[in-house]
């Protein structure tokens, strides 16, 4: 298991290396393939009407006049070892890990990403932990009630919930329970240490919201998954044997059809930490979707690289725990 890790650490490492890669190549190559100079690139960030010498300090002192590869490396450097950087006459060293410093703002992106960090935490913990129970449960029990009422009624409601985008969902809950029920006022993050109770009652239409998608996906995925795993020939055996129906459905039933889940879960969650951008703008919280958004709205490209790095650091991540718990929820894997 330890050399199964590390491997998959190793992999990790790679992985991300060529997203940095890509995503570096996106920003700072294909503007040059479509015509772009370097002088092009830096007038941007400047302002209206940028003479000459302003135009050459800002290509300067951010390296659009080094090669591409030299860019490149300089900027994985700043990660692990920090850097500096001057801003006319003044200068600033940028801590690790160094993604920069914005070109609008001047402010470091680091700092500036993990201060809304646990919005989008909060929001996708607390929707993930609703949808995976509430999402497997109906999927099961649909399953186990096979062409009933539940049945019908359930993967129906599951269907509306797949179907319908989350903008919809969240104008339509927001419409319901703030204006024409106003149980939720004026709905604002509030962290966690500072009061529990605010924190998850301010996070509740959100998470609803949320999770009204993803578990609607998740009780069809499981429902599917458990009517295929409980006609196995050592389901039936299980049942021969005279174990009880409960055990036959959790423990060799439910375990078996959870692994596409995991990894379908490891990837929803990733993704969601690297921001969920729709559920963000909707109920105005300044998350890391939010930032995001007003990065790329701004052509800001430390803050750019600065979210897609993170993204993909969570994505891998989650992967990787999903890959370890497989030996756990699935016998099979060990033995294999």
């Amino acid at each position: 298991m330890i050399a199964y890790i590390i491997r998959r650490l190793f992999a990790a490492v790679i992985l991300l290396l060529v997203v940095s890669a890509a995503t570096f190549a996106i920003f700072f190559m294909v503007p040059r393939l479509a015509g772009e100079t370097a002088d092009q690139l830096a007038a941007q960030y400047v302002g209206r009407d940028p003479s000459a010498e302003a135009i050459a300090a800002v290509k300067k002192n951010l390296g659009f006049d080094q090669p591409l590869y030299a860019q490149y490396w300089h900027f994985l450097k700043q990660i692990v070892m920090g850097a500096n950087f001057k801003f006319g006459p003044d200068a600033a060293h940028c801590n690790v890990p160094c993604f920069g410093y914005s070109f609008k703002t001047h402010l470091e992106v680091w700092p500036d990403i993990t201060s809304r960090l646990p919005v989008t935490v909060s929001l996708a913990m607390g929707a993930a932990i609703l949808w995976v129970i509430s999402g497997v449960l109906v999927g099961v029990l649909s399953a186990l009630k096979r062409g009933t009422i539940f049945d019908r009624t359930a993967m129906g409601i599951a269907l509306a919930g797949v179907s319908l985008p989350i903008f919809f969902t969240g104008l339509i809950v927001q419409a319901l329970f703030k204006y024409k029920w106003p149980v939720w006022g004026n709905l604002h993050f509030v962290p966690i240490t500072q009061n529990p109770a605010e924190w998850a009652w301010n996070l509740v239409l959100p998470w609803v919201t949320l999770a009204f998608l993803y578990a609607a996906l998740y009780a069809r995925l499981t429902r599917a998954g458990m009517l295929e795993t409980m006609n196995e020939d050592y389901i039936r055996t299980a049942r021969a044997k005279g174990l009880r129906e409960r055990r036959v459905v959790v423990k060799h039933g439910l375990r078996a059809a959870l692994t596409p889940i995991l990894t379908i879960f490891g990837l929803d969650l990733g993704l969601l930490l690297g921001g969920a951008v729709i559920t963000e703008h909707v109920f105005n919280l300044q998350g890391i979707g939010q930032y995001a958004v007003n990065a790329i709205s701004e052509n800001d490209l430390p803050k750019i690289l600065g979210v897609t790095m993170l993204a993909a650091f969570f994505i891998v991540l989650a992967n990787l725990l999903v890959d370890i718990l497989y030996a756990a929820v699935d016998p099979r894997v060990r033995y294999s």
